[in-house]
């Protein structure tokens, strides 16, 4: 049997919307819980990073100028400006020395051994040395090649040693140390061996260091890790 659609009046098909299938059907949505206590905390945490890394920015800007060692200075001895560089650091209290006052610092002697590298502060010079003081003196020696360490620099600790020419009959000329523990205050190499060197020593022992030098009696020794 035929089914016919049912028509209208004016001849068009009679259609009529049916119901939504399951498909179609949405779901109630609950109304979102707000959280004010997390938004709260959300901005603290994004105040808190901007206002570190201000400060981070800031306290990068607040540099000094201070003196850096460039070479090794034996405890007592004069701070050469030529040991002395400039070098940009934080600021963090520290009573690092300003490297204008670089002039002044030459005039100074190092409290203790400084070594390259070193950030100086006011408690690592002295106005006073006990190496060159009441008591020692200054003594300058002409060796020859043998009598001298290749490379004996400035600063360095040697012992001073008599040694007796050849052809002395006398019991008593004997070698024997002077001095234990001199300070070379420079040193000038010669280009055969020898060379030029002034060392500090007790006034006591100065004339006959001087002396056996003139001769060609004396030799040094270095004494590596003696500061």
């Amino acid at each position: 049997m035929r089914i016919s659609e049912k028509t209208s009046q004016d001849g068009r098909a009679d259609v009529r919307p049916g119901l939504s299938g399951p498909s179609s059907r949405k779901l109630p949505v609950p109304p979102r819980e707000r959280k004010p206590a997390l938004a709260a905390l959300a901005v603290l945490l994004i105040l808190g990073g901007a206002l570190a890394t201000t400060l981070l920015v800031m306290r990068s800007g607040d540099r000094v100028s201070a003196v850096q060692i460039t070479q090794q200075v034996g405890a007592g001895q004069l701070i050469p400006v030529s040991a002395m560089q400039e070098v940009q650091i934080a600021d963090t209290g520290v009573d690092y020395v300003p490297y204008r006052f670089r002039d002044q610092v030459a005039r100074t002697y190092a409290a203790v051994t400084l070594l390259p590298g070193t950030l100086l502060t006011q408690r690592m010079t002295a106005t006073g040395s006990d190496q060159v003081g009441p008591g020692k003196a200054k003594v300058g020696l002409s060796l020859k090649a043998g009598q001298m360490p290749t490379d004996l620099k400035w600063s360095d600790v040697v012992q001073v040693i008599y040694v007796p020419a050849a052809g002395r009959g006398s019991a008593t000329a004997q070698q024997k140390v002077l001095a234990t523990a001199a300070r070379v205050v420079s040193a000038s190499p010669g280009r055969s061996g020898g060379g030029l060197v002034t060392v500090v020593v007790d006034t006591s022992i100065a004339p006959a260091i001087a002396q056996y030098a003139s001769s060609g009696e004396i030799a040094l020794v270095t004494l590596p890790g003696v500061k």
